[in-house]
């Protein structure tokens, strides 16, 4: 974790930014690429709903690592036995950052995932969800039966709109929690949390009534804000402080559909979204992974539920 002079946090960026497509270096070819998450990270999660929604299960396998990140980062299932943790398929790694000493030798950077990783070089192609995401949506298209490959979550005629929306939800939501919750001073902290419910209130009003946030169809940016929204009462509220209000009762469903509805709609109605959710790693991940904020390492039991019925 890096914060400025200031306490704010600074988030570093993504190392690998490598793009499979055809003619380049890394072609879309089957059986080539394999994809290592956590179902902690929001980031990594983006991916896996992406990957499910586009019907890319058996053309990009996926390998979950423990949530419990410790010194050595995020572990595999042999270094760290925890329900729903894999081992690395590949090479028997330890650790994900195995796989970036693999890939450089001299790396020096974060360890972080999603890891795209391509057998054939044995080497990363992009550590980057948001990159990930529009490979997954157009990469392997030839590839994929009709209904699949029609499927575009970054539409063309809607793409300035997202770009937009991308440009302001990330700063102050996605990484708005992160902002709020590693704040090393009262200022840093303040400063985060307001511009986070300032922005929480501006999506509020963009989805009253609807059933995405734009275009009336489901795209990136409903599944980019989707994964910090998921979180947040589990985990932000208490864990961050990101406790102005909870989604659950901070947002109430006066309109056909509000912020809590919409997420309550697209965990429980499209199973792309609710299978790439593991509550217990989420909660286990950010309560137990960073001692500096919460050393005696106790995962609280609640909210109960976890996530509302509709």
């Amino acid at each position: 974790m890096k914060t400025s002079d200031d306490g704010s946090f600074k988030r570093a960026p993504s190392s690998f930014r490598n793009v499979i497509e055809k003619g380049g270096k890394f072609e879309p070819e089957l059986g080539r690429y394999h994809l290592y998450v956590s179902y902690a990270c929001p980031w990594a999660t983006r991916t896996l709903i992406v990957r499910k929604l586009k019907g890319l299960d058996d053309i990009v396998p996926v390998t979950v690592v423990s949530p419990r990140m410790g010194t050595d980062g995020w572990p595999f299932a042999p270094a760290d036995q925890f329900p729903g943790a894999d081992a690395d398929p590949l090479y028997n790694s330890q650790h994900v950052k195995d796989l970036y000493l693999k890939a450089e030798p001299h790396y020096e950077g974060r360890f972080t995932v999603p890891v795209l990783w391509d057998k054939k070089l044995q080497t990363i192609v992009n550590n980057e969800s948001s990159e990930i995401i529009r490979m997954f949506n157009t990469a392997f298209n030839d590839k994929l039966s009709a209904d699949k490959a029609v499927l575009d979550y970054y539409p063309e005629s809607l793409r300035a709109e997202i770009d937009s929306l991308n440009d302001w939800i990330y700063p102050t939501i996605n990484n708005g929690v992160y902002r709020s919750g590693f704040a090393t001073t009262q200022a840093a902290y303040e400063e985060a949390v307001h511009k986070l419910f300032e922005s929480l209130d501006k999506v509020e009003k963009l989805l009253t009534g609807k059933d995405y946030i734009i275009g009336n169809q489901l795209t990136e940016c409903d599944i980019r804000l989707w994964v910090t929204i998921i979180r947040f009462d589990p985990v932000y509220v208490g864990h961050f402080k990101c406790n102005i209000r909870t989604i659950r009762d901070g947002y109430p469903e006066i309109n056909r559909l509000n912020f809590s509805r919409w997420m309550k709609k697209l965990y429980w109605n499209n199973d792309a979204f609710k299978s790439s959710t593991n509550f217990e790693h989420i909660k286990t991940h950010y309560y137990w992974s960073h001692p500096h904020i919460n050393p005696t390492r106790v995962v609280p039991v609640g909210p109960d539920p976890t996530i509302q019925p509709l």
